[in-house]
């Protein structure tokens, strides 16, 4: 039986540093980063779609080229006079930081196409993060959840990273608000153990695991850079698996984005929990060890 993956969110031009000091053209983004890597390790049958608006310029023509020849179905909502959002990354060390221009993104408009939401049937999957909900207005935000909620009790499975990015929000309990309003729609987390505790204060992993839970949201799935990832088995009792350390990090762009794909991917191929992770947490190792947020992979 066929199957769908539909990403939601912003895929944005970005300019990576090269050795040479030269910056390489690419399109990424974070839920974009996800299912580039899914298409790429997907079961058969499994189809692999992306949701965002794009501007009616050469840049956003070229990348939805760029999404067809990835194998990804375009789902674009085309916003005319607007364009794709650009960030440029810096390094020191392996971790990187973003400067970013995307205030006349087109993909703050897209929620023009929720019909590609609608559309899914019973066993397909949905997946956005809070990067998604943070360039939406108050209004769309609220048209999302209504829509993902309404997959979620028809079957569709609900994704959710929490991606937690307070430069992108009015302020810090703003960004907290929609988060956890939106973690309420998903059957799946995907927070990030360091950012929780900075912005909302989680003693622990295991704190982080029970605040979700306690939202609604059935598969809290802990992630914590090199640490050990906190995960709930397929009896419902809490476990950790501990990656292998990296000691060749060259960018860390795009880590939690990969580990997610792949992840997903081993939970398409029925997969228990723990081989799942272990399978996101090989793929994290590999990007990590090279630039930019899409590499070529090993298939895993």
């Amino acid at each position: 039986m066929s199957q769908r993956f539909l990403a939601i969110g912003e895929c944005m031009v970005e300019l990576a540093p090269q050795n040479s000091g030269d910056y390489a053209l690419n399109f990424a983004g974070d839920t974009f980063n996800t299912a580039w890597y899914l298409q790429q390790l997907a079961p058969a049958g499994l189809e692999v779609a992306y949701l965002t608006g794009v501007g009616d310029d050469a840049l956003s023509g070229q990348l939805t080229d760029f999404m067809r020849t990835s194998g990804i179905v375009p789902e674009v909502s085309t916003i005319a006079g607007r364009t794709l959002g650009l960030y440029m990354i810096s390094l020191q060390d392996g971790e990187r930081s973003f400067h970013y221009w995307r205030d006349t993104s087109a993909a703050r408009k897209l929620t023009q196409n929720l019909e590609a939401i609608t559309s899914l049937a019973k066993g397909d999957m949905v997946y956005f993060s809070g990067i998604t909900m943070a360039i939406l207005s108050d209004d769309d935000r609220v048209l999302l959840l209504e829509t993902l909620s309404a997959a979620r009790e028809s079957g569709v499975t609900v994704v959710f990273d929490t991606n937690l990015r307070p430069r992108l929000w009015k302020d810090v309990d703003e960004m907290c608000k929609w988060v956890m309003q939106s973690a309420a729609v998903a059957d799946i987390a995907l927070p990030s153990f360091d950012d929780e505790a900075n912005f909302f204060g989680d003693a622990d992993k295991q704190a982080t695991m029970a605040r979700y839970r306690e939202a609604g949201v059935g598969h809290v799935i802990v992630k914590d850079g090199p640490g050990a990832v906190l995960f709930q088995d397929e009896q419902g009792a809490e476990a950790e698996f501990s990656p292998t350390l990296n000691t060749d990090v060259v960018d860390t762009t795009a880590a939690g984005d990969s580990f997610n794909a792949a992840f997903l991917a081993a939970h398409f191929k029925g997969q228990d929990m723990r081989s799942a992770i272990a399978a996101g947490c090989d793929l994290s190792h590999w990007v990590i060890s090279h630039k930019g947020a899409l590499v070529s992979i090993k298939i895993i």
